[in-house]
């Protein structure tokens, strides 16, 4: 196979120099997939990144009450962030993790060539005492779109996703 005359092409998600854009960042965790990650981390109880109509935990931040801007401490939460502006959800769970109950963050996973990746999670991802670890999760998954209550055909985006997921307790150079 040759790559003579491949053009690479981002997805809009990584390049939006004009901010966030709803049709693309607005798009919920299926109730199914939620879920999973309950019964594995335990009741989130508060997520982080949310509106009204797709919010997973009764205690949520939306656009007006500003995630990034609020304290974590004493929570368990739950973040699948905008993925149009990933870096600052990234180095608020930096700040915020050894205060918090745990931190699970739902990412593309396609991402790990980009300058928040490498300087916020490869040096310190599965690391002993770093207090991070990365799961890759398999396939990929599906979102809701804003407006909808379930799951389009053709709404899987075209990218696999992974859990950043920050346990409190354990000492970091982050």
């Amino acid at each position: 196979m040759s790559l003579l005359g491949f053009k690479a092409q981002n997805h809009p998600q990584q390049t939006l120099p004009n901010g966030p854009v709803d049709d693309i960042d607005d798009r919920a965790t299926t109730p199914q997939h939620f879920e999973m990650f309950v019964e594995r981390f335990g009741e989130f109880t508060v997520d982080v990144a949310a509106a009204a109509h797709n919010t997973k935990c009764h205690k949520y931040y939306d656009r007006e009450t500003d995630g990034l801007r609020q304290p974590w401490a004493d929570e368990l939460v739950w973040c699948n962030p905008p993925y149009s502006a990933i870096e600052p959800w990234v180095r608020k769970a930096w700040a915020e993790y050894q205060n918090t109950r745990g931190i699970v963050m739902l990412l593309p996973a396609n991402r790990t060539e980009q300058k928040w990746w490498q300087t916020q999670v490869e040096p310190h991802r599965d690391r002993p005492g770093s207090g991070l670890r990365v799961e890759f999760l398999p396939g990929r998954m599906r979102f809701i779109k804003a407006g909808r209550t379930d799951v389009g055909p053709n709404e899987r985006p075209p990218f696999g996703c992974c859990l950043l997921i920050w346990t409190p307790n354990e000492r970091t150079g982050a």
